[in-house]
């Protein structure tokens, strides 16, 4: 699905010296590259402060615990996402409230957030799903109206970019008063082990997030509140100083390669591809595409994997029947598209290494599968 060696092979004098370098320095946790990671993000992203961290999901959690929620208030986010997003909720004793996604998009329902609105509602933590943004200008203005706090869950789209209608343009995750990013190997921005950071404008905000990451320390050895201990360390933000100077470069080559598959299954019957959310890029961490109900897919995913194609389901369970997160207390008939999409999605490869051969080899394969793995 990824190929992170192809990758590194081609910046590998890079980050060969970078990591030297920290050795070399013995400064492996909070040193000067966690620093200069730091300010550069900041620079990239156009956001006042970014507070790194050891991964995505501290980098949610840590995000609502400098929010100040507290236990039993209500955080609204998608039902058609990865676990950590709730996860970070019920750890918190937060209730969570799930609700339905665009079917197309695949990305937050404005009108369906606005209908789960109670007066317990906190929060809101909409995810920018595969690599585009969730609609950003109708989530702030309900989230304005009803006085909640904004959490992005940008680990899928860093570096998407998000235009609203009075042209002002802004990087995913720094639209909310908070956002969280994960920098897993796999990620468009991704280290060579667990890595994450959080964003935010509001100096506030930052201020307790730099504290809670490191046991609730604001000077040395005195604790004014509960913290964590989740730092990025050294390596890790030297690997990803050098990504980051090629970040744009990778997204060009996703989108590229996104196009391409585009134009290969813009005539097939039976699949249907990623559609564009209006006033976002999009920057493609996954390539989902939908399959007609009357297709096989696990037939069609064995059928790849024979030809050598690794294909995934993302995610074949909506959450709220997850056995950790089931409440029991959802309508189902309130979530059409979560449950079309986890009967039909399926990702291909995607990655910057992906060439035109590599990908007319995987579309054709699609396609002769399409034609046999019938229900």
């Amino acid at each position: 699905m990824v190929d992170l060696k192809g990758q590194y092979e081609k910046i590998k004098s890079e980050i060969d010296a970078a990591v030297v370098a920290v050795m070399e320095s013995s400064a492996f946790v909070n040193g000067p590259d966690v620093h200069a990671l730091q300010g550069e993000l900041e620079q990239y992203l156009g956001v006042k402060h970014v507070i790194p961290c050891a991964n995505g999901t501290d980098a949610l959690q840590i995000s609502l615990m400098a929010m100040g929620l507290e236990r039993g208030d209500e955080v609204i986010t998608s039902d058609f996402t990865f676990a950590a997003t709730v996860e970070v909720i019920a750890l918190l004793g937060l209730k969570q409230v799930l609700v339905d996604v665009d079917p197309d998009t695949m990305v937050m329902n404005p009108e369906a957030l606005r209908c789960a609105i109670t007066p317990r509602t906190r929060a809101i933590i909409p995810v920018h799903l595969f690599g585009q943004c969730a609609p950003m200008e109708e989530i702030m203005k309900i989230a304005e109206e009803h006085n909640l706090l904004v959490l992005e869950d940008t680990a899928q789209a860093i570096g998407a970019e998000y235009t609203f209608t009075d042209g002002t343009v802004k990087k995913a995750g720094t639209i909310g008063n908070m956002g969280a990013t994960s920098f897993f190997p796999s990620k468009n921005l991704g280290c060579y082990g667990d890595g994450g950071a959080i964003f935010t404008n509001d100096d506030a905000l930052a201020h307790r997030a730099r504290g809670i990451v490191n046991h609730g320390m604001y000077r040395r050895y005195y604790h004014d509140e509960i913290g964590v201990n989740s730092r990025l360390d050294s390596i890790q933000a030297a690997i990803l100083r050098i990504k980051l100077r090629h970040l744009d470069q990778y997204t060009a080559a996703r989108q590229a390669a996104a196009a391409m598959y585009d134009e290969a299954f813009a005539e097939v019957k039976g699949v249907k591809v990623p559609a564009r959310a209006e006033r976002t890029t999009h920057v493609f961490h996954q390539y989902t595409l939908r399959l007609d109900e009357n297709i096989d897919r696990d037939a069609l995913i064995e059928f790849l994997k024979g030809k050598g194609i690794p294909a995934m389901i993302y995610y074949p369970v909506p959450l709220r029947h997850q056995k950790a997160y089931d409440t029991h207390d959802y309508d189902d008939t309130l979530f059409p598209a979560t449950d079309l999409l986890v009967r039909t999605v399926m990702s291909l490869p995607m990655h910057t290494e992906l060439d035109k051969e590599q990908v007319d080899y995987i579309a054709t394969a699609v396609k002769e599968g399409l034609a046999v793995c019938v229900k």
